[in-house]
């Protein structure tokens, strides 16, 4: 593909010609830097109750059946005399998994940094289309209220687990949460998917239409492929969970039988016949095992930039990078089998699920590598966001190979179901892309806001968390393996498992520590608003687009034309230039080679 003229050219001074009023410009704004801050402050709404919901579910596994002040304040009359309802303690963890997948890592992270980033990177005065950015925007935060509100419905939020399966999701009269509060996750995730794919089409077609001149698709940063690609993986697999999320309303509301099969409850029959919930599975799953790269990968793409900025080096294997995204876009569409080991597959399909899953563990290793690679020997400047960003290749390798372990069918089996998984999957997908999203808003806090953050509340906030991250989740693997099954709201009735109690208190511990201390984070990000100190231009000395625009926010993004590119985006410490940073729309010197990367 070539690189397009200013073909999306609009008048530079564009905001003198419609003054703006405060609603135009902070709500129901069309311009992408602001749309950026809206889904990231709602996706940080979202995280925080989202980590409170764990807090709450972590208490209750260390101390079961214990009177807790917290329960009573935050759970009520789910929580008679400070002691949590057994029905409820599934309703926390389905809403938990649903709010940190969708709403936090998903939206949150690539809502964010793909709309901030696309325009500013590739050189366009705004996404293709400022009306269907605030459209998607918008979709996503009714989605929010709408899933917030199912919390508080008289029979209880959805408690189907976060995968929703059947019967559990689609029988109204199974439990409490399979009531009002099930159809409201389901309207809430059918207009979440309407967001998604609104704004993935959005960034689609801005990366391929409104590159400005000399912005090949060789020379884009490995920020703008990856959001790219995810977007693509979007708009491929999220209809799929439509369609599930379609099918199981019809299964709840109009006598349909697609997910159920032949139903007893107490003794008596139900007319349901002919479905199959392992059809749902698959559906689900379809999109589920997507979803897991569709989170990490605008992270991989944030501390691949991080890291050669930090590091004041070339990234290392920028073609096989690009590569490599593109090989994880195509076999995560074609794995999501190996969720379903248990589920009475034929053990040759489950083989072939298998050979796949484990196939996406060499794109996965090319990347840990070529990010080892660029930061070896390099000169690191080590403020938080490079922490972070070390901290995101140590998680997503250390998690990355238990991965291995639950790709292989006769493996998994042993340990489907146990904790195991969840410390691979939080490990691996949830602290990882969380490292990516936190080096992100370091990173580019002042490109947002025009400030910095605090470098020494950052210190902490990395610290604390990354010992706390490990804390919770390392000690996992070994009650997992132990056999300690997740989703139990206590293991007292289980003999077996009494020695395994002291380790789920250290868990919380850990949990409970590096809860709180995201209130430094929150008060570093609000406070630095309004008393950080002021960015410069280009505070990291980075070699990409976005740092060429003013530091004050203007629609269009530049005063004058748009600059034109002439150099791939990691011209760092190249020989012959003066300094250790060479900016993209910096002409070749005479005789200067691009560098073949």
């Amino acid at each position: 593909m070539s690189a397009h003229p200013d073909n999306h050219v609009q008048d530079e001074n564009h905001e003198h010609h419609h003054k703006e009023t405060f609603i135009t410009k902070y709500i129901f704004s069309q311009d992408h830097k602001m749309i950026a801050k809206q889904y990231l402050i709602t996706g940080t709404i979202m995280g925080v109750i989202g980590i409170l919901m764990s807090l709450i579910f972590r208490i209750q596994l260390a101390w079961p059946e214990e009177p807790n002040v917290l329960f009573e304040f935050f759970l009520g009359k789910w929580a008679p005399d400070g002691v949590m309802d057994a029905d409820i303690y599934l309703a926390l963890v389905t809403i938990h998994g649903t709010i940190m997948v969708f709403f936090v890592l998903t939206a949150g992270l690539s809502g964010t940094f793909s709309n901030l980033l696309i325009p500013l990177q590739i050189g366009a005065r705004d996404m293709a289309s400022g009306f269907l950015n605030m459209l998607s925007y918008w979709l996503f935060f009714i989605s929010s209220v709408i899933m917030i509100i199912s919390l508080f419905v008289e029979a209880g939020p959805a408690a189907a687990g976060w995968t929703i399966y059947p019967p559990l999701s689609a029988l109204p009269m199974a439990q409490g949460g399979s009531g009002l509060g099930m159809t409201l996750w389901l309207v809430s995730m059918a207009i979440f998917i309407a967001s998604s794919l609104m704004g993935s089409l959005n960034y689609i077609v801005t990366v391929i239409n409104l590159r400005t001149k000399g912005m090949s698709m060789t020379r884009l940063p490995l920020t703008i492929w990856t959001f790219f690609v995810t977007a693509i993986i979007g708009v491929v697999s999220f209809p799929v969970l439509l369609s599930a999320a379609l099918l199981l309303i019809m299964d709840r509301s109009f006598g349909t039988s697609f997910f159920l099969s032949d139903i007893f409850i107490q003794g008596e029959v139900l007319h349901y016949q002919g479905g199959s919930p392992v059809l749902f599975e698959h559906l689900f799953w379809f999109l589920g095992h997507p979803e897991v790269y569709i989170v990490i990968l605008p992270a991989m793409g944030l501390v691949s930039e991080i890291l050669a900025a930090s590091a004041r080096k070339p990234i290392f294997g920028y073609r096989a990078m690009i590569a490599s995204t593109l090989a994880i876009a195509f076999l995560s569409t074609i794995v999501w089998g190996h969720h379903m080991f248990v589920s009475g597959m034929n053990p040759f399909l489950g083989s072939v699920f298998t050979f796949t899953t484990l196939l996406i563990a060499i794109p996965s290793a090319v990347k840990a590598f070529n990010w080892i690679t660029t930061i070896w020997k390099g000169n690191l400047q080590m403020n938080p966001a490079m922490l972070f960003s070390i901290g995101f290749v140590s998680t997503f390798i250390s998690g990355g190979l238990t991965g291995i372990i639950l790709g292989d069918s006769a493996l998994d089996i042993n340990v489907h179901d146990t904790y195991f998984v969840v410390a691979h999957f939080h490990l691996v997908m949830g602290i990882s892309a969380l490292y990516g999203m936190f080096a992100g808003i370091y990173h580019w806090y002042p490109k947002m806001f025009g400030r910095m953050l605090n470098k020494n509340l950052g210190y902490i906030h990395f610290w604390i968390t990354a010992v706390c991250a490990y804390g919770v989740f390392f000690p996992m693997h070994f009650i997992g393996m132990a056999g300690l099954p997740r989703r139990y709201y206590t293991n007292t009735r289980f003999p077996l498992f009494d020695d395994l109690a002291n380790v789920n208190v250290i868990i919380t511990i850990f949990a409970l520590v590096g809860g709180v201390v995201q209130i430094i984070y929150l008060y570093n990000f609000f406070a630095s608003m309004f008393i950080g100190k002021k960015a410069t231009q280009n505070p990291w000395q980075s070699t990409t687009l976005e740092w060429t625009t003013p530091v004050k926010h203007i629609h269009g993004n530049w005063d004058g034309p748009i600059p034109h590119v002439y150099r791939w985006p990691y011209d760092y410490s190249k020989p012959g230039h003066d300094v250790d940073f060479v900016p993209q729309n910096v002409p070749l010197k005479e005789g200067e080679e691009e560098l073949q990367h």
